[in-house]
């Protein structure tokens, strides 16, 4: 049992015979779309609020964040007795920013990506010397997210591949140390959208790289640098990195939403895009994938719908273009 277990869920895994079917592997789906405030970044914000002293707690809480880790601070900061301040770029989804508000948190919105946003956040930070809950950039909210490795392997052993979303790297920093010391044969491998892949780039040419501007439908990976921290162990524990496109991205939405009858969000379908795109290269049997969130806009349902056509797959043809 982890320290987190008393306040988060143990999220189930979703199987389906279609999807072991098209890629000719057994596929274990780890739906932390089903997870408190709707993703998995409130296992990194709680385990990091845990750790913060009574006398920190009293000064409140801030952050910057695109929607998700917002939710995760908001939510463990009220559990906490403290008060967070989150800073959210102007076009995060409605249903982030109203989410985020319900579970009490003041939200500032400013910028145009998340960059802009924590760049605001460091300002006031700076001012009132609040405790800063960094989305990704934290060796305590890395360990937080990691315990989604420990769980996954619990409930099943026999994975030996893992895709993961890469925003600014803690999820997979999280998630490929604790694989790693549990079984280093286990292949981590990092997804990214291709509008917003700083992380690759930097993969590929073995040094940092940061990009001016990103664009994609999965908002809650739009990242335009890796974090400092977490950017090293991407490079000593992560075994590939690879892209899909918003096309992909999706088509893959919308088939959970027909197969697996659950709404994902375009972060949370970058791993099962990346599958469905890469299935022949990876020498898999059992191969896990980190659904990361469901809090999608149901506005921009008719937009990934496009999307979808664009990449000429149905449901079960999803593949077709791999």
């Amino acid at each position: 049992m982890n320290a987190l277990s008393p306040f988060v869920h143990r999220t189930p895994i979703f199987t389906s015979e279609t999807t072991n079917r098209i890629v000719g592997k057994k596929v274990y789906f780890k739906m932390e779309n089903q997870q408190k405030t709707g993703a998995f970044k409130i296992r990194g914000a709680t385990y990091k609020i845990m750790q913060l002293k009574r006398e920190e707690l009293k000064k409140g809480v801030i952050t910057a964040s695109a929607g998700n880790h917002a939710q995760g601070v908001a939510h463990a900061a009220k559990k906490a007795g403290t008060t967070a301040t989150i800073f959210m770029p102007v076009h995060t989804p409605h249903a982030k920013i109203d989410a985020t508000r319900n579970y009490g948190a003041k939200v500032v919105l400013t910028g145009e990506s998340f960059q802009e946003a924590y760049e605001a956040s460091l300002e006031l930070q700076k001012e009132t010397g609040a405790a800063y809950i960094h989305p990704f950039d934290d060796y305590d909210v890395m360990a937080g997210q990691g315990t989604i490795a420990l769980e996954l392997l619990r409930q099943e052993d026999r994975i030996d591949t893992i895709f993961v979303p890469i925003g600014g790297g803690g999820l997979i920093s999280g998630i490929a140390v604790a694989v790693k010391t549990i079984n280093p044969h286990i292949k981590v491998i990092g997804v990214q959208a291709n509008g917003a892949a700083p992380v690759y780039d930097s993969f590929q040419k073995k040094k940092p790289t940061n990009w001016d501007r990103v664009s994609t439908i999965a908002e809650g990976i739009a990242v335009k640098q890796p974090g400092k921290s977490t950017l090293p162990i991407i490079m000593k524990y992560v075994d590939d990195v690879v892209t899909v496109t918003d096309e992909q991205i999706a088509a893959s939405i919308l088939y959970m939403l027909e197969r697996g009858k659950t709404l994902i969000e375009g972060a949370g379908a970058a791993s099962i895009a990346a599958l469905f795109a890469y299935h022949h290269h990876f020498k898999s049997k059992h191969c896990g994938l980190i659904v990361s969130g469901g809090n999608i806009d149901l506005d921009e349902m008719s937009h990934i719908q496009k999307l979808a056509a664009l990449n000429h797959v149905g449901s079960e043809s999803i593949a077709i273009n791999s």
